[in-house]
């Protein structure tokens, strides 16, 4: 009994330790920079490139985790969304493939390939990209509006309210968001926790 107690209370700590708040990064309202990253197809993609686009859905995901992969088809649905409506997904790994192995360069193309990807699925090598954004968790979605100022942070946090379940989703904090921008109206809910597995640098 005391053994399933304590297995009983690892599982929660895991559990809780997905869940995390936006760092110390960008923060809503703040001018994100541009950055120019290798795609899986070996061109650089910068956000500039995106010259008709209105706004991005910057997702910083991976290969291995769990959390990232019950994601994939949400995110390529996302992609299919919005980005004939200005706003394009923009998928960026963040991992150190030095510490985790099935997040190389190589496998990224071959994961995007697997799944049928209609988005730019860019390495940051170097892991100089993910800092500035303050990312900590795969996947940690920032939204991004065109402005005269540059791109301003509309949205930072999860995809939506179920990591586990696609049709228990309550909450679709990245398709409200989007939703809200397109109509010029304002974002209501800009902040959520990231639920996902922690960025390996």
């Amino acid at each position: 009994m005391k053994t399933m107690k304590i297995l009983a209370a690892v599982a929660i700590v895991a559990f809780m330790s997905a869940f995390t708040t936006p760092g110390t990064g960008y923060k809503v309202g703040d001018i994100a920079t541009d950055f120019k990253l290798k795609n899986v197809d070996g061109k650089n993609v910068s956000l500039s490139d995106y010259k008709s686009a209105k706004g991005f859905i910057v997702i910083f995901t991976c290969n291995h985790c769990p959390f990232a992969k019950a994601y994939e088809d949400r995110i390529i649905a996302l992609d299919k969304k919005y980005s004939k409506q200005g706003y394009p997904v923009i998928a960026i790994n963040p991992n150190n493939p030095e510490k985790q192995k099935e997040d190389s360069f190589d496998l990224m193309k071959k994961r995007a390939t697997e799944k049928g990807f209609t988005f730019p699925y860019l390495f940051d090598e170097g892991q100089k990209i993910y800092p500035q954004y303050g990312a900590t968790k795969t996947p940690h979605v920032y939204i991004l509006q065109k402005t005269a100022k540059g791109n301003e942070v509309k949205y930072i946090g999860a995809i939506d309210d179920n990591y586990e379940e696609p049709t228990a989703v309550k909450e679709k904090y990245v398709e409200n968001a989007v939703d809200a921008l397109l109509k010029g109206q304002s974002v209501k809910v800009t902040e959520t926790k990231a639920i996902g597995c922690s960025i390996k640098a």
